[in-house]
């Protein structure tokens, strides 16, 4: 008989030669459960969506309750759907006063094209500027704003006037110009291994988008809903951007993203033309029941409480001669090591001990850790004792 792993790679479009091939049978919390019942420690969360961890109650419970009234009525912005907008009041209420205004789109790479094209239409101008080593999706106008050539130059021609600056380089600010549409940046960079920028820095990125009448967009996809320690990662830097960008967690597991603007800005999708913007799933009701329960949860269980001290607990542990150094603001972590060959071979040794850990599209020579945000004291060093074992074996 024919099995799933077969199945997987006959009928199922592959995105590289080596997937990891975990077949998993259930998740619960912090763990993933395979076939066979090993348990799995998820130190990725899912690539930063199981921030609440997989499958919590209070999800389960608004996603049942919604199917049982209705799944999908009509393309977004038509009919009034109590799920998408209980979700956004519930959003809108723990941002700034200014971001008041919310898109509900199905992924992060498309919270990304509805912010570019916003950009450009309420500013009417065309100038990008993005960052070395970013990342915010796949799609192609976030392949434009990418900062890694090398898996750009099979889909060129992309979109024109986007300019690259060093993230973090405050001598490249300058860029930016009355030209500029917008200034696209993730608040930390997730695929270049996570790069923490300055206090100093983000605060004269924003003086400079001022200043040159350039919208900045913020990209949070990983970093929101607690990843760092606030609920949003812009809030240590005293700093609100024009636009921001989520998804990934924002669902609790269900497939969701937004971009955030302010009404006056949002507002020019309505017109010249009509649909400036449109999406037939996004804001789906499933989904938003979803990701209101998981911002709820967030908020009444205090999630975000002690999300720096757990980053501080796996740094004190993670002291190995193998590790050249580990960055990261709370639970989003990076180890560097010094080849992929070595991250590849962690991984593996990782995994047959029941600890799921990855790598990054741009830092392949590091390690990814982004656990749900409710690990415990314990289980951090029980998942740090394993990675150790790991690093003595390389």
């Amino acid at each position: 008989m024919i099995s799933h792993k077969q199945l997987f790679l006959l009928n199922n479009a592959q995105t590289s030669n080596n997937p990891n091939f975990l077949e998993v049978d259930h998740a619960e919390g912090l763990y993933l459960y395979d076939i066979k019942g090993k348990s799995y420690m998820d130190l990725v969360s899912g690539f930063a969506v199981s921030n609440i961890g997989h499958r919590h109650p209070k999800v389960i419970e608004a996603i049942k309750a919604q199917l049982d009234k209705y799944m999908h009525l009509t393309v977004y912005g038509e009919f009034v759907q109590s799920p998408m907008v209980k979700f956004a009041e519930k959003l809108i209420s723990v941002l700034p006063e200014q971001l008041n205004n919310v898109y509900f789109v199905n992924s992060g790479t498309e919270a990304t094209e509805g912010a570019l094209k916003l950009s450009k239409r309420f500013t009417g101008r065309s100038g990008i500027i993005a960052c070395h080593h970013s990342y915010h999706g796949s799609t192609h106008g976030a392949l434009s704003v990418m900062g890694n050539e090398a898996y750009k130059q099979a889909y060129r021609p992309l979109l024109p006037d986007v300019g690259f600056i060093s993230f973090g380089k405050e001598e490249d600010l300058e860029n930016i110009t009355a030209d500029t549409a917008c200034v696209i940046m993730e608040t930390v960079q997730g695929e270049a291994g996570i790069r923490v920028p300055s206090l100093a820095y983000m605060q004269k990125l924003r003086q400079r988008c001022t200043e040159m009448g350039a919208l900045l967009i913020l990209d949070e996809i990983q970093a929101a809903f607690g990843r760092t320690g606030t609920l949003f990662a812009f809030e240590d830097y005293g700093i609100v951007p024009d636009i921001l960008l989520l998804a990934k967690a924002l669902g609790g597991g269900m497939p969701i993203g937004a971009f955030v603007a302010n009404r006056e800005v949002m507002g020019v999708l309505k017109e010249n033309p009509i649909l400036g913007h449109i999406t037939t799933f996004g804001g789906h009701p499933v989904s938003s029941v979803a990701g209101l329960a998981s911002l709820t949860a967030i908020l009444e269980e205090n999630l975000v409480a002690g999300v720096k001290e757990k980053g501080e607990l796996f740094r004190s542990l993670l002291v190995h001669p193998m590790i050249r150094e580990v960055r990261g603001k709370g639970l989003m972590m990076s180890i560097q090591l010094d080849t992929f060959e070595q991250v590849e071979k962690v991984s593996q040794l990782c995994a047959a001990d029941g600890v799921v850990i990855d790598w990054f599209l741009h830092c392949e020579n590091a390690l990814r850790i982004a656990p749900p945000l409710i690990i415990t004291e314990e289980e951090i060093r029980t998942a740090t004792g394993v990675i150790l074992k790991a690093l003595d074996k390389l």
